[in-house]
């Protein structure tokens, strides 16, 4: 009987942390949208995103859409405010971008970006980011970019900076 009690104690622990640990996991991020319709508009700027393949960047919102745009920067003008871009009480739950040098996607979060370079984006002057910090050192050095940053690091007042006089190429 006393046996019969520790298996039946020791299941419900073990229940109770496999639960616990299922309620606090961070869900796995989703693969970014590789089919993207030639109609999908910037909600930033209005250009067509599809004109541009190699500058595509995408945000999941918590509702499930998702926003498509030209670059980094609109991306992050976005990120920083929805609802001044119609997406008012919506936050980004999935941030994806593209490797310059390689055009694989990743996790707009864990990217580093180059500012201040000669490579320009459809929109002018852009952040461009890599997958890795050796990645993106090399791009800063051979296009005499400014500084090499992580994505915290981007601040609203950055971004604009970046946009004010932008024109489309």
């Amino acid at each position: 009987m006393v046996f019969l009690k520790k298996e039946f104690i020791r299941d419900c622990v073990f229940f109770a942390c496999l639960v616990s640990c299922l309620l606090m996991a961070k869900p796995l991020l989703a693969e970014p949208n590789k089919d993207i319709s030639p109609q999908e508009r910037c909600p930033v700027c209005g250009m067509f995103v599809a004109k541009y393949p190699d500058w595509i960047t995408q945000v999941r919102l918590n509702n499930t859409t998702v926003k498509y745009f030209d670059g980094v920067k609109d991306m992050m003008a976005f990120t920083h405010n929805p609802a001044s871009f119609g997406a008012s009480g919506q936050t980004p739950q999935e941030i994806w971008v593209k490797d310059y040098y390689t055009l694989a996607w990743l996790d707009g979060r864990s990217a580093w970006y180059v500012i201040g370079s000669d490579v320009y984006g459809p929109m002018g002057h852009e952040f461009i980011p890599f997958s890795s910090a050796a990645a993106a050192e090399n791009f800063r050095k051979d296009h005499k970019g400014t500084k090499v940053i992580r994505f915290d690091e981007i601040t609203e007042p950055l971004v604009q900076s970046m946009r004010h006089g932008q024109k489309m190429r």
